[in-house]
């Protein structure tokens, strides 16, 4: 098998790590126990999480133990953000959360085999934790000027905002989870974001006083950016969630589908799980032929099975060819067909009027006798089939599933209208 610190850099996942060299050797020696820390400040889980839950899989699957940690204690708090404060959810709001993201977190680790995951919240040592006994047992371990010395808290420090003692106080919960899973689990490794590195490195710190002889690592990862600038797990319509309430299969796969070529090699090796050969081989074909897009889709499908099931991936991938006509638009169901079409500029109204008019309305052309050209010259479609003349009229029975009709003028410009009402 392939170093997993050599497998990490290749696919571009190491930012920072205490002493790679050391890291490197504990691998070697294995297996290594080790966690990431998920936060329940949300119902669910984002991209930028599936970065780190597909990264301890990675280690796991060279043959290391990960603990994946949901903080019903911590989510309680929320590490500080950049530019405010964060707002306080009530307990049983985070204690929902946390089951939410244990249900996200579980189907992408394996749990059974002889490296089998174990899911952890650090509410258990916590919560029955008195104020003196974590002043005295794991905040005299803490020495001030290291902690707002930590870009998160400095930030803070520095802003108009400021920091309450709570956010102010949040590294030393994270370094005593370490330390914590350290004397529990034998737990010697801390994964996370680059961004997150002061507080994995309480962690390291914390260890080290109480437990001289400890050996233990941090390993962060780098912030993902976008070539066009925007930032990474985003869309115009907001963040990218794995909830497929919150955001749909369609949209996840079409997220995939639209990262830019310049992006796309750098997604396939942080994201995908196939070998270096299979993704050489897309990158080389992303280069010589971008237009087909493999690579991407390749990744789309990929991933899309990972968090959805492959019987949704089946289902957004046959809408994408039936809404560009290449498949029959009456055989996607109901769900499916309204996740995709919002996707597209879309219009609702009460009663349909002649195709030209919806046409113009929706956005697909700029007026009725562009509308009109657009009928004559043969580029106007509704549900896939052509319109035959300028004063079509669709009826009630043209609806797909009761209310849709999905509008195509050439071969990639879509829209769609919504029958509301009556």
């Amino acid at each position: 098998m392939t170093d997993i610190v050599d497998e990490l850099k290749w696919r571009g996942l190491i930012a920072l790590s205490t002493d790679e060299d050391a890291l490197r050797k504990a691998f070697a020696d294995g297996p290594v126990t080790f966690y990431c820390g998920f936060d329940p400040t949300a119902p669910s889980l984002h991209l930028g999480n599936l970065v780190q839950i597909l990264t301890m899989r990675r280690i796991q699957e060279a043959g290391n133990r990960p603990l994946a940690l949901v903080g019903g204690a911590t989510g309680l708090i929320g590490d500080p953000k950049p530019t405010a404060e964060r707002t306080l959810n009530a307990p049983e709001v985070v204690a929902g959360w946390v089951e939410r993201l244990r249900a996200q977190i579980e189907p992408l680790l394996h749990f059974d085999g002889p490296h089998a995951a174990v899911m952890v919240n650090n509410l258990d040592w916590t919560q029955g934790l008195s104020a003196i006994e974590f002043l005295r047992d794991i905040g005299k371990h803490f020495r001030v000027n290291k902690m707002i010395a930590k870009e998160a808290v400095s930030r803070r420090l520095n802003s108009d905002a400021g920091i309450s003692y709570t956010e102010f106080s949040y590294q030393i919960l994270q370094g005593m989870d370490f330390l914590q899973l350290y004397r529990r689990y034998g737990c010697t490794l801390q994964t996370g974001g680059s961004d997150q590195w002061g507080n994995l490195t309480s962690g390291t710190d914390l260890i080290h006083r109480v437990e001289s002889d400890a050996v233990v690592h941090a390993l962060g990862t780098p912030l993902i950016t976008k070539a066009d600038g925007t930032k990474f797990g985003k869309t115009e319509s907001g963040t990218v969630w794995l909830d497929p309430e919150m955001t749909t299969p369609y949209a996840f796969y079409q997220f995939w589908v639209n990262a830019d070529d310049r992006d796309v090699s750098k997604f396939l090796r942080i994201f995908s799980f196939r070998s270096r050969e299979e993704i050489e081989e897309l990158e080389r074909q992303t280069e010589e032929r971008p237009q087909v897009r493999a690579a991407q889709r390749a990744l789309a499908e990929e991933l899309t099975t990972l968090v959805h099931g492959a019987d949704q991936t089946a289902a957004v991938i046959a809408a994408s060819r039936a809404l560009f006509g290449q498949g029959e638009l009456a055989e996607l169901d109901g769900r499916t067909l309204a996740a995709a079409l919002s996707e597209v500029p879309h219009i609702q109204v009460a009663e349909l009027g002649a195709v030209v008019d919806l046409f113009a309305e929706v956005g697909l052309v700029a007026s009725k006798s562009a509308a009109r050209r657009t009928v004559k010259e043969g580029g106007a479609y509704v549900n896939n089939v052509k319109v035959a003349s300028e004063d079509a009229v669709p009826s009630s029975e043209d609806l797909l599933d009761g209310r849709w009709l999905v509008l195509r003028r050439g071969k990639k410009n879509l829209a769609a209208v919504e029958v509301v009402g009556g």
